[in-house]
């Protein structure tokens, strides 16, 4: 009796009676309900809707992507199979471009059936683009076993764009390659016709070795071609496949877009020389035209400084306004009196590499050199250098406050030159990045700040 009345004072302190407790259960169990409800309907993880199927059985809910919508499993899937469709053909061509190496040109040049430099003409720079492959694919491989080692077995975690971006510089060595086709098929045909045991040989090889799947060496010469023409479809596929937020997205659009403007440019290089063939021709945009002519001004700026393409940046580039002043006056040189003209600009710096992979690290190398590359407007096809580049190792560039819209850059014992550019923003841009590097480099360091009325000759030093 002593206990019961206790546990009545108790229930009573508390203050929960019959009803309320009642309603707290029901409450708890309409909370538990929406949560099942939620859980059975929570939107897809890719897309953001609310499609998924309700699913009963427990253990399979758990074995299945269950947070994704059916329409983006499939895109999972199709984007995995593009992934490595894009991979497995990269290692296909890798073979084929070792079969031309070991099968063909090693044997021809031990047995001394063609000179070194027929051997040139007819397999081109296919050695450099060998090693451009085997890089290319190590980075590929293993970006696909991480993800698999990581549990990523839709392989989300392989960004196929940002890889691409960063071996951008093997579409140059393609181009070499495309260009030099034609030459090369017409040498094989000629030497063939001159040189009996040269026709003995690729007759054997096609028929007798097992390695070459039946097919001649010029099918082989052509599979560098094939490729180059294959990367748009490819990554069109893997784009299709992607959902717009993943972080590659942007990455795979803009390779799309570098390696059509390349053929576009090879085709019309291919033009120029007066040969028939072309590569296959995409549809051109605006942005496809001015990354052409972004081209032709980085190879032309390269052949002048006479870099490696591999040890080169290209920081800026674009169109600025210059004028020479005739004095040495920099309030004059200010003034509307100047007369400007549109330039074509290039910022070339000369890195050296810190590895041998350029994704090893993201810092780059040492500054070596940087330059800057005035080039004129186009004319009758072609671009003109308005005179040798200028080393900023040798230059001093300043600006005045009063002058904020243009800045000034002065050769040692030389020329001096006023650019702009039609927004000002960009203007004070180019300008920290010219002056960025001209403080980096050369013995006129302590000098960098000096403004351009200083004299050269004088020992003195600007605090």
């Amino acid at each position: 009796a002593t206990r019961t009345k206790s546990a009545d004072v108790e229930r009573a302190d508390s203050g929960i009676g019959q009803m309320p407790a009642r309603k707290w259960r029901n409450r708890a169990s309409e909370t538990l309900s929406s949560l099942q409800a939620w859980e059975a309907h929570r939107p897809c993880t890719d897309c953001g809707e609310r499609d998924l199927p309700v699913e009963t059985d427990v253990q399979n809910c758990n074995q299945r992507r269950a947070d994704l919508c059916e329409r983006c499993r499939k895109r999972r899937t199709e984007r995995k199979e593009s992934v490595l469709e894009f991979v497995n053909t990269e290692a296909s061509y890798g073979e084929d471009l070792r079969i031309i190496k070991e099968e063909f040109y090693l044997p021809m040049q031990v047995a001394g059936l063609l000179s070194q430099e027929q051997l040139q003409g007819i397999f081109s720079n296919i050695q450099e683009l060998i090693d451009l492959n085997e890089s290319f694919l190590e980075i590929l491989q293993e970006e696909i076993d991480q993800a698999f080692d990581q549990g990523d077995d839709d392989l989300m975690t392989v960004c196929i764009g940002e890889i691409f971006l960063e071996f951008v510089n093997m579409l140059p060595a393609f181009q070499t390659y495309c260009l030099q086709q034609s030459s090369s098929v017409n040498m094989l045909n000629a030497l063939e016709k001159e040189k009996e045991l040269l026709r003995i040989f690729l007759n054997v090889s096609q028929n007798d070795n097992t390695a070459l799947r039946r097919m001649n060496l010029r099918s082989f010469l052509m599979a560098p071609l094939q490729r180059v023409t294959k990367y748009p479809l490819l990554l069109s596929r893997i784009i299709k496949a992607t959902t717009e937020y993943h972080p590659d997205h942007g990455s795979l659009r803009e390779a799309k877009s570098r390696i059509e403007s390349h053929l576009e440019h090879i085709n019309m290089k291919t033009k120029q020389e007066g040969n028939t063939w072309t590569l296959r021709s995409f549809r051109q945009d605006s942005k496809k035209k001015r990354e052409v002519i972004n081209i032709e001004m980085r190879e032309t700026a390269l052949k002048t400084v006479g870099w490696l393409r591999e040890e080169t940046r290209f920081v800026m580039e674009g169109s600025l306004q210059l004028a020479q002043p005739p004095d040495g006056q920099w309030v004059k040189k200010g003034s509307k009196t100047l007369k400007f003209q549109n330039m074509q600009v290039l910022l070339l710096v000369n890195i050296k590499r810190v590895s041998e992979s350029s994704l090893e690290s993201a810092e780059p190398g040492p500054v070596k050199d940087a330059v800057l590359v005035l080039i004129r407007d186009k004319n009758n096809g072609k671009f003109h250098l308005l005179r040798e580049p200028l080393r900023l190792s040798n230059c001093i560039v300043s600006t005045d406050p009063d002058c904020d819209d243009t800045f000034e850059l002065i050769e040692i014992r030389r020329e001096a030159f006023v650019f702009r550019d039609s927004d000002r923003a960009r203007t004070h841009h180019w300008f920290r990045q010219i002056r960025r590097y001209s403080r980096e480099l050369g013995s006129w360091k302590k000098r960098r700040n000096a403004l351009p009325n200083i004299m050269i000759s004088t020992p003195h030093t600007r605090p």
